[in-house]
């Protein structure tokens, strides 16, 4: 018969998806988790009572944040994913044999252990050769980089809590410290449609532009996230993510993906006129 998981958007505004079963309740001492079954996403896993992802359209946010930068930049030999303990987007990352190391600095095992346990097929990219696991918080992890990264990706989940320190104007400088001097970070933006969430996209924005020379905005459709509409930062000391995209060197690559493309890539950096005002104000 099943019942629904229901997550408040806004004050006025509730997302629900029917789930059958609830299939793991956990708490650490960063956050409540709980994975669900459902008849239309799959399984789907929450923290603090809010969708992180679900089977059916994790790949589109894993391979966003991972094939926009590498389809740019021309040598990425080093990458930090700041979150991503789930280990989708090390699996995207894993499709690129020319990376060597791949520092995945996750400061909750349970949130591992969990994602090994119900999502396999995204744990399994922390299983690659090349994955380094460091239990510990990211911007205390950055605080010791300098000049070490070809590709940052700060796979964090919320501006607030455990990992609000991601979202801080040092976590950017401590970015821009720890990247090589043709560096890429990439980060997850938030949403933009409803009011109480312009201030966060606006400051996240602020920081980054004031940080590095090089900072574009790009977007994909995600169901569950609000107004299933989300955006992504692209910040840069050299490479621009249009004018030094590589649309046939990536092709030849032959990646399966299920949502990224190449014609969609330079798509993704088209916005609404809203968006595109909001963001030059910041600027």
């Amino acid at each position: 018969m099943g019942f629904w998981f229901e997550e408040y958007h806004t004050a006025n505004t509730k997302f629900g998806i029917r789930v059958g079963e609830q299939l793991y309740h956990g708490e650490s001492e960063y956050q409540k988790i709980d994975v669900f079954d459902s008849p239309e996403f799959g399984r789907v896993l929450t923290s603090n009572g809010s969708v992180i992802f679900t089977d059916q359209e994790e790949f589109v946010y894993d391979e966003m944040v991972v094939h926009v930068p590498m389809a740019v930049h021309p040598n990425v030999k080093r990458v930090l994913v700041l979150g991503g303990g789930d280990g989708g987007v090390a699996r995207e990352l894993a499709h690129y044999n020319e990376i060597e190391i791949i520092d995945v600095v996750e400061p909750d095992k349970m949130f591992v252990d969990v994602s090994r346990k119900f999502f396999p097929n995204n744990a399994v990219g922390l299983d690659d050769v090349r994955v380094r696991i460091h239990y510990e918080d990211g911007l205390r992890f950055l605080r010791k980089c300098s000049d070490q990264y070809d590709l940052i990706i700060n796979d964090a989940t919320d501006p607030l809590g455990h990992e609000a320190g991601l979202f801080t104007k040092e976590f950017y400088g401590n970015c821009f410290k720890a990247l090589h001097e043709d560096g890429i970070m990439v980060y997850q933006h938030g949403s933009p449609f409803f009011d109480e969430d312009e201030e966060s996209c606006r400051s996240m924005h602020r920081k980054a532009y004031r940080s590095f020379p090089i900072n574009r905005v790009y977007q994909a459709h995600i169901p569950t996230c609000p107004a299933g509409y989300w955006l992504f930062g692209f910040a840069s000391k050299k490479y621009h993510p249009l004018k030094d995209f590589d649309a046939e060197r990536w092709d030849a690559r032959g990646i399966k993906t299920w949502y990224y493309t190449t014609h969609l890539h330079r798509g993704a950096f088209m916005l609404p006129k809203y968006v595109e005002d909001m963001l030059e104000e910041e600027e």
